[in-house]
């Protein structure tokens, strides 16, 4: 049991630092995987929506902290527009995605 010991202390603390978490990207390295990004999302409004707030959230937990607020952000607005009965997007949720947008527009130029 004391051999098993360190192992198990030393498995908990990579656990614990989330060691096994994903790199970030850099401010650069983000804005270059957003210009590229050709996602289209397919079906009616309402499907769109669901898949563009999946693609949102994919792409936030890749990107640099400063550039996935905001896109986070986007992808809670567009959950809710999915959770629309006919997935439409409100003048309000137009608007603060297009903040969001903007706010990305910061750091990528």
């Amino acid at each position: 049991m004391k051999k098993l010991l360190p192992a198990v202390v030393l498995l908990a603390g990579l656990v614990l630092t989330g060691c096994a978490a994903t790199p970030k990207m850099t401010i650069p390295e983000s804005c270059a995987f957003l210009n590229q990004d050709t996602f289209v999302p397919t079906g009616n409004q309402q499907q769109q929506a669901e898949q563009i707030s999946k693609h949102y959230q994919e792409v936030a937990d890749k990107v640099a902290p400063e550039v996935a607020d905001p896109i986070q952000k986007m992808a809670d607005i567009m959950k809710q527009v999915a959770g629309t009965s006919l997935g439409a997007r409100s003048d309000e949720q137009t608007k603060q995605l297009t903040e969001q947008n903007n706010r990305i527009g910061e750091y990528c130029k």
